[in-house]
């Protein structure tokens, strides 16, 4: 039986229709990658917000338990003491502040990675003893960290920056 469409007989697909379907993935394609690439890196732009509230959060916790833990002098302060934690680890291992807690209270289960860190720098770290812009820890405790990336966000701001 015989339609009235021509182009319903033919069994295949002519070289020229298979350029034209070609043509047309490709231009879809172009137009679509630059959106997955900034989708991409606006979700490790989050991620990276995500971590730093974390990780800034855990350790205000850890200064504010170290505070209550001197408040009901469960701890004798150093005169050189901040509250603050020596290395990121000890958010994660925890302390019993003076039997302040009957447990080692932690405050990270794990800490979390740079998203934006490519070359394995992992994040960087500030002293309450250090200037708000620099790079050099000076080591006494960790007060807050930053992300090592040198590159821009979306908003035109500094990863390092955050």
């Amino acid at each position: 039986m015989k339609s009235g469409f021509p182009f319903l007989d033919r069994r295949g697909v002519t070289l020229l229709e298979l350029l034209i379907a070609l043509t047309i993935l490709s231009i879809l394609a172009a137009a679509i990658m630059p959106l997955a690439e900034v989708t991409v890196r606006r979700h490790k732009e989050l991620e990276l917000r995500e971590s730093l509230r974390l990780v800034r959060g855990a350790i205000d916790a850890y200064k504010e338990a170290y505070e209550e833990a001197v408040r009901k002098q469960k701890i004798i302060p150093d005169a050189e003491e901040t509250g603050y934690p020596k290395t990121l680890e000890d958010l994660v291992t925890g302390s019993r502040f003076g039997d302040l807690y009957p447990y080692q209270r932690k405050f990270l289960r794990r800490i979390p990675q740079d998203p934006m860190d490519r070359d394995g720098r992992g994040w960087g770290l500030r002293s309450h003893a250090d200037e708000a812009d620099t790079e050099n820890w000076g080591g006494e405790d960790v007060y807050d960290i930053y992300s090592q990336n040198e590159g821009t966000a979306l908003d035109g701001s500094r990863y390092r920056d955050w």
